[in-house]
């Protein structure tokens, strides 16, 4: 096996990302305090044509210097915006139609993987606080929570980790529709 070139992966500009169709979701970061975090988010809502991503609370924005470190150029790319109060945000996401799932240890949540992704659908999906996770408020207006499932000694992802498992499956069921 040969390491394929940069030249023969096929890379989107930014204006063919900007036109392309995107996947039906929504990134919302819920006072996410990791610049290093918010840079991977952006990197991996470019991999996968996320339609935005929603700077909320004390979520840095770009540019800076951090985030940018780790999203390589990704924040030219996805279009994303700053709401300071992240319920008024997913407020108005309900509002115009988008089915609002965060990613959190709740009662009642599904796992992952048995959660239905619908294409006729479009989700916001609200990723948390490192320690704190999403509010509490946010949690209690959301039409769904779901949880990766977990087998070890810690119960949490870093939440870049969880947004690329997160995108993955997502991607991976609304392309089997």
């Amino acid at each position: 096996m040969r390491k394929r070139l940069n030249d023969e992966l096929g890379r989107k500009s930014i204006s063919e990302f900007k036109k392309s169709e995107k996947l039906p979701v929504i990134i919302v970061l819920d006072n996410v305090r990791s610049h290093n975090n918010i840079g991977s988010v952006f990197r991996t809502a470019d991999a996968f044509l996320v339609e935005r991503i929603i700077l909320c609370g004390i979520t840095a924005t770009p540019p800076h210097r951090d985030i940018q470190k780790t999203a390589l150029g990704a924040t030219e790319s996805v279009d994303w915006l700053y709401i300071h109060d992240t319920l008024e945000a997913v407020k108005e996401l309900k509002k115009n139609g988008y089915t609002i799932v965060a990613v959190e240890q709740v009662e009642g949540s599904y796992e992952l993987q048995d959660f239905p992704v619908d294409r006729g659908r479009k989700y916001a999906l609200i990723f948390g606080h490192e320690i704190s996770g999403v509010s509490q408020d946010v949690v209690d207006i959301c039409d769904a929570c779901i949880e990766i499932p977990q087998f070890g000694t810690k119960h949490s992802f870093n939440i870049a980790v969880s947004a690329g498992i997160v995108l993955w499956e997502f991607n991976r069921k609304l392309s089997l529709q």
